[in-house]
């Protein structure tokens, strides 16, 4: 009987600990949240992000974050099964499309200086940031509904799901007219993760050492034509050119020309399987794109957005200003090629 008695005691004391526990209001679980970033050292992160601009588009995400800085991306098309790293080390920021065997490499504080949905640091910083969040608790989630800041500013609001332990379940990220535009669900997250001594290493991520996530090369890298993407969305008071047909050593190439109100050019291109860096400039960004990463420059009025989308390389140059350069690369998102 004692025994029991005893039992029913512990029983009682759980039991009013977990509900303390997910009685937590908003203010408990920010506090909570600085903690956790004050003391993150690493963690790993893989879900499946569903981009529901014109035509959906499904990828497979997987993060990598190490105490100070060292960050890899793997962002893995469905359908194409195409594989874009974004890596940062000590030697900078790097845009490797390990299908073409090329990485782009230049100076930059990224991630810092811009969010990502599938981000921890982003996605805990919208949250302690938002003064006006918004916070429920639905079964066993903390769920906010805050701002959302991103590149594209046609994202305007995002909902975020937290377990207990503060790991990131789901997120969906709101356009101006409410409507679901982002959705990730992490299908696994871990805190303080042991990686490799060269996890962070960008020949190795180049090379491609993680096989079962990165296309074969083949149709991907050896075709000389292809059919080019021509953009949804043009500025008010421009005009498209008829498009350009070019062969050269790399292969072939296309270039459409945009006249009026701004006047810009966008060239695509397959280029063979080579290693190729890019040099370190100054006025460097990197651009989310959503379904992929664009690397930014600026030189006076002039701008020139890179970026590679289903084995694709896509430079658009010209006097655009940022936003409108991000919508036009946002545009070809699920295109076909003519």
């Amino acid at each position: 009987m004692r025994h029991l008695k005893w039992m029913l005691i512990f029983v009682l004391i759980l039991s009013i600990s977990l509900t303390g526990c997910l009685k937590k209001d908003a203010g408990d679980v920010v506090k909570d949240l600085e903690k956790k970033l004050d003391s993150l050292t690493s963690y790993k992160a893989i879900g499946n992000m569903s981009i529901k601009i014109q035509e959906q588009q499904d990828y497979l995400v997987e993060v990598w974050y190490k105490d100070p800085h060292y960050y890899r991306i793997a962002l893995t098309n469905n359908n194409s099964k195409v594989t874009q790293i974004v890596l940062r080390n000590d030697d900078g920021v790097f845009v490797i499309d390990p299908s073409l065997n090329k990485s782009y490499r230049f100076k930059s504080d990224w991630p810092e200086s811009n969010g990502a949905v599938y981000l921890y640091y982003s996605l805990a910083n919208s949250i302690i940031d938002d003064l006006d969040r918004e916070y429920v608790k639905e079964e066993d989630y903390y769920v906010f509904d805050v701002k959302a800041n991103y590149q594209n500013q046609t994202l305007v609001k995002q909902k975020i799901w937290l377990d207990k332990d503060l790991r990131p379940s789901k997120v969906v990220v709101i356009d101006t007219q409410d409507t679901d535009l982002i959705e990730m669900v992490f299908t696994d997250f871990q805190f303080n993760y042991s990686f490799d001594g060269d996890a962070f290493d960008m020949q190795r991520n180049l090379t491609g050492y993680d096989l079962n996530v990165l296309p074969a090369m083949g149709d991907v890298t050896q075709s000389s034509s292809f059919g080019f993407i021509e953009p949804t969305y043009i500025p008010d008071g421009v005009a498209k050119n008829a498009p350009k047909f070019v062969e050269n050593n790399d292969g072939a190439s296309v270039v459409i020309k945009y006249t009026g109100t701004y006047s810009y050019s966008l060239m695509e291109a397959r280029p063979k399987a080579i290693t190729a860096s890019a040099p370190e400039l100054s006025e460097t960004d990197i651009v989310d794109l959503g379904y992929g990463i664009g690397i930014l420059t600026s030189m006076d009025e002039m701008k020139t957005l890179t970026w590679l989308y289903d084995g694709v390389e896509f430079t658009l140059s010209g006097d655009l200003p940022k936003q409108e350069m991000i919508k036009v690369a946002e545009s070809v998102f699920g295109q076909s090629g003519k």
